[in-house]
């Protein structure tokens, strides 16, 4: 198994992916696929929609070995979420 190098910095790499996606890709995938995963190859703008990223990076990797692969949430800013969420305290003195 060889190791992929990528050949982008971080912030071209990341420049690059989100202007792929609003150029080319989202007006593709958003409508009814919100929430899942699309795997973008950078150089070919080729792309593969699942709800598992382990998923459409495999199948975006068996079309082009060599992708340097970019990972957006459909309708997301964000492809995953750290930390817990806070809980809304109810206001039981305005019941």
């Amino acid at each position: 198994m060889t190791v992929r190098q990528p050949r982008y910095s971080k912030e071209e790499f990341a420049r690059r992916g989100d202007e792929i996606y609003e150029s080319q890709v989202r007006q593709q995938v958003e409508e009814g696929n919100h929430g899942k995963i699309v795997a973008i190859d950078l150089e070919t703008g080729g792309f593969e929609v699942d709800v598992s990223e382990i998923a459409a990076c495999d199948r975006l990797e068996a079309r082009y070995p060599d992708a340097q692969i970019w990972i957006v949430r459909i309708g997301s800013r964000y492809v995953r979420r750290f930390g817990g969420r806070t809980k809304k305290q109810h206001d039981y003195r305005n019941c």
